[in-house]
């Protein structure tokens, strides 16, 4: 069982533009925002605005302004062939990845000193089916394929599983399982209990033995290969799982120890300076007011700005902050103390995450650039297959960017979200700076247009011949009302 800490996804290191390209923004009021040479201009984004099926504000402006940066950043890097894999700015953008990946990984060596675990007869429970554990290759079926279909993915499945042995099953479920989430992880599935899975999966699981692989199985999802893990490959994780109350308690225990050890200490104008500053967080990035302080250090307003922008759900904490009680919101600055405590262990310990890990990381972060590039239509190669120079690739790259946002607005393309490590990487490299001061002409621009919307519509509408008032109260027979 892992340790829950503050979830996080990503990190958010949002770093200003040059003094010069502050004052120049700030002179041009007719500029919504800038990102490498292009800008977006007050009628542009009005026009985005009018374009969105949702209220014109100043929030939604500022949403469209920073997609419209990030859409903008990710087609000049393309366009001047930047594969974005610096190893230090890609380890920056990273830093909360990184870090959630050390506390938990200094969590499993903590937890290897508790007491009261039980482990007897750890492997035979494990042989048994106390818990599965497996890997798999799979091979999709789309839904409502005809059987030719099914037989030619079939055919695929079992010319694979000649191949398939013990050594190379992992390489060949990164290379061709179509389950991206476990495919990146070797086919890997972790521990499961049983009923987790759909009985041909698990009663597939259960015919082997620990290491041995199966034959081809179909279930609703398409042809899987089976491996069953091993005890010594799940040993640890098969302990904690099994010892979950206990370790519950363990955890429980050490993190209350910590915080009293730790010394943690909330300044008193604590919640009203992040209060305040809710109102926008990312003007605050570098701010070094501090809200706690502890035996890591001091807990300062930027640094907890950071933990937010890596949080998933970023922008319901930002909304909570500003309307959650004081207590919750109190609590949640412990929450993030108790993340610098836990990894001021981890320092403590030099617990440090090898090549290996840092490598997996920096080819899932290329992997999502390109895979961004590509669903914006702005991959280098379709830019170097269009234009010669850097300034016509710039040109085509903003186009084909700008028309993206264009279907978005329109609801003709999906939304294309920028993570947010990618995002900081991009900010971090490029010149942008938006201005936040003509986000509100462009927001009564917008208004404007759609209240000149709303009235073409109406007056085009025809008349009803028939007066509308409220409906007529509902009858017995209208609700379904029987005598007894």
């Amino acid at each position: 069982m892992k340790l829950r800490f503050l979830p996080l996804a990503a990190v958010a290191m949002v770093l200003i533009a040059c003094e010069g390209f502050k004052d120049a923004m700030t002179a041009h009021v007719d500029v919504a925002a800038k990102a490498g040479s292009q800008e977006l201009s007050v009628q542009r984004l009005g026009s985005l605005l009018a374009q969105a099926k949702v209220p014109a504000n100043h929030e939604i402006a500022t949403t469209i302004t920073n997609l419209w940066v990030d859409y903008e950043l990710l087609a000049d890097a393309a366009a001047h062939q930047d594969s974005l894999t610096d190893p230090k700015l890609v380890d920056q953008a990273l830093w909360s990845v990184i870090a959630q990946e050390r506390m938990s990984k200094w969590h499993e060596q903590h937890a290897k000193t508790y007491t009261g675990m039980d482990t007897t007869n750890l492997a035979q429970r494990y042989e048994q089916g106390e818990m599965l554990a497996a890997s798999h290759i799979l091979l999709t079926v789309p839904p409502g394929a005809s059987q030719a279909v099914k037989d030619s993915v079939h055919k695929k499945a079992e010319a694979l599983r000649r191949q398939v042995t013990d050594q190379n099953f992992a390489d060949l479920a990164r290379k061709n399982s179509q389950d991206p989430s476990s495919a990146a992880r070797g086919g890997s599935l972790g521990l499961f209990p049983k009923g987790m899975m759909v009985k041909q999966f698990e009663d597939a699981v259960l015919a082997l033995k620990p290491g041995e692989i199966s034959p081809v199985v179909e279930t609703q999802f398409g042809y899987h290969i089976i491996r069953r893990s091993t005890f010594p490959e799940v040993k640890d994780d098969f302990g904690r799982q099994i010892n979950t109350d206990a370790m519950r308690h363990a955890d429980s225990l050490w993190i209350t120890n910590l915080e009293s050890s730790g010394n943690v200490k909330l300044r008193d104008n604590a919640l009203s300076v992040l209060r305040d500053a809710s109102k926008d967080l990312d003007a605050h990035a570098n701010d070094d007011v501090v809200l706690a302080t502890s035996t890591a250090g001091p807990l300062t307003l930027g640094r907890l700005v950071k933990w937010v922008d890596a949080y998933p759900q970023k922008q319901q904490i930002e909304m909570g902050l500003k309307q959650a009680p004081d207590s919750q919101v109190t609590e949640f600055i412990k929450n993030v103390e108790r993340n610098e405590l836990v990894l001021h262990e981890a320092d403590s310990a030099n617990v440090q995450l090898d090549s290996t890990d840092l490598a997996q990381l920096h080819s899932r972060f290329s992997q999502a650039v390109t895979a961004l590039w590509d669903r914006l239509g702005v991959t280098p190669k379709s830019l170097a297959d269009s234009g010669k120079t850097a300034g016509e690739r710039e040109r085509i790259a903003a186009t084909r960017a700008d028309q993206y946002l264009d279907k978005l607005m329109s609801q003709q393309a999906q939304y294309v979200a920028v993570p947010p490590p990618i995002e900081e990487l991009l900010r971090a490299k490029y010149s942008w700076k938006v201005n936040d001061a003509a986000l509100q002409a462009a927001t009564d621009q917008a208004n404007k247009e759609k209240a000149k919307q709303d009235s073409v519509r109406a007056k085009s509408r025809p008349p009803s011949e028939v007066p509308l008032g409220p409906p007529p109260a509902p009858t017995k027979r209208d609700t379904g009302a029987t005598k007894p």
